[in-house]
């Protein structure tokens, strides 16, 4: 299994970031590395959302956990490889909140898939944060 955690430290309050991983459609305003996402149904657990990256590639992903103001976890079959992506919103006690993005891949070809995977994390995170921050 091939894992990753990314995080970053915001003052934007739980509520403020679960609003926009709540609007699907909205994910392209602060994640580069999405052209078009489309969610089928609400938000909430088995609802599934198709995401095209650049060049052109469609992927179909499950949402398997959904807790507002908490986490939500999508998964992704690509070629017999399983990526899962736990993202997390935590309270922390000095104010700020902790926005964390795991994952873990298992399957073929999970070493390479991986760096592929999370490599925009960092800057995704970081448009997150301003966006929450000025919302």
């Amino acid at each position: 299994m091939w894992t990753h955690v990314a995080s970053i430290e915001t003052n934007a309050t739980p509520a403020a970031v679960w609003t926009l991983w709540s609007d699907v459609a909205g994910w392209k305003q602060w994640n580069a590395g999405i052209v078009n996402i489309e969610l089928h149904g609400p938000f909430a657990d088995g609802t599934r959302f198709t995401m095209q990256v650049p060049g052109d590639d469609i992927f179909t992903s499950t949402l398997l956990t959904v807790r507002e103001n908490q986490e939500f976890t999508d998964e992704t079959i690509i070629d017999g490889n399983r990526v899962l992506v736990f993202h997390r919103i935590e309270a922390l006690p000095s104010g700020l909140t902790r926005i964390s993005y795991s994952t873990e891949i298992t399957g073929p070809q999970e070493a390479e898939f991986g760096p592929m995977v999370v490599g925009d994390f960092p800057d995704v995170l970081a448009a997150l944060k301003r966006r929450a921050e000025n919302q």
